[in-house]
């Protein structure tokens, strides 16, 4: 009888048990958890729409990249090795590039911080919150300029190996981990009225280009606008013109983005556009 009582104590309800609901059968489990557990929250802070921010992990604030710099001069001075000095170099180098870039951290927080102040100052029904990756570089500084306005910022952030973590200015019960990226696509999109792009590398560019497919494509009508932060930074990435060119786009799918290369610029068409969409019943 104790060896049954002992056996009956070391088992557990399927949807306990955590060996199971980790293996390969329990991923729809996984999926469905993934789907249910945010929307279960965003309905419980009453959150029916959005503006998206995405950009770089890797842009930082200017004066923490003055710093780096600064640090990197001085190991300069203190080393006498080839190799050591060529990698310096190239840290180096690639750190005050960086700093050329660090103006759009400045700009995500700000331009956050006024979406954020104009929208408590309309209808609740009306409001808007800021949502990100979740993690550094334009993501947090969209979540700080929030933060700094007195927002509930949204961070849907993706377990990686390297580089994402949460930033500490999402409002901790709105703070998201995900393992699978489509279903934290599905929920930075799915609420989404505005899009903002700010300079990034693979993961900024990958999620504009499926989100630009999905609007050529008519499998979804928003975000409505879909904003893309720094006009000479994109035609450099993507050359738009020579697609047309060459017939890989038409030339009305321009039209499904609009470039801005300012806050004060971002900020205008943003609020015309909410104020112009009141939102539709969600959830």
């Amino acid at each position: 009888m104790d060896q049954i009582n002992k056996y009956n104590k070391s088992t557990f309800k399927a949807y306990d048990n955590k060996n199971f609901i980790h293996s390969s059968e329990g991923r729809i489990i996984r999926l469905i958890s993934e789907y249910l557990y945010p929307e279960q929250k965003l309905k419980a802070f009453g959150i029916k729409r959005t503006v998206i921010f995405f950009g770089s992990a890797r842009i930082h604030p200017e004066a923490l990249l003055l710093e780096k710099i600064s640090i990197l001069n001085e190991k300069l001075t203190q080393t006498n090795t080839n190799s050591e000095i060529d990698e310096l170099n190239v840290e180096l180098r690639i750190s005050q590039n960086k700093l050329k870039l660090s103006q759009y951290y400045e700009d995500a927080r700000v331009l956050a911080y006024r979406l954020t102040e104009w929208s408590n100052s309309v209808p609740k029904q009306d409001q808007i919150h800021i949502s990100t990756g979740g993690g550094p570089g334009i993501m947090e500084a969209a979540n700080r300029g929030s933060f700094e306005a007195g927002g509930s910022s949204i961070g849907l952030n993706i377990s990686l190996p390297f580089e994402q973590h949460p930033n500490p200015y999402i409002h901790k019960e709105l703070n998201f981990e995900f393992h699978y990226f489509f279903m934290r696509k599905f929920w930075l999109v799915y609420l989404a009225q505005i899009m903002v792009v700010f300079p990034g590398g693979f993961g900024t560019i990958d999620e504009l280009m499926e989100i630009l497919t999905l609007r050529q494509t008519g499998k979804m009508s928003k975000p409505k606008v879909i904003v893309l932060y720094g006009q000479d930074w994109w035609n450099k990435i993507i050359n738009f013109d020579y697609l047309i060119e060459m017939g890989m786009i038409s030339k009305e799918d321009m039209s499904l983005f609009k470039f801005v290369n300012s806050s004060d610029e971002a900020f205008e068409l943003i609020k015309e556009e909410l104020k112009n969409n009141k939102i539709k019943k969600r959830f």
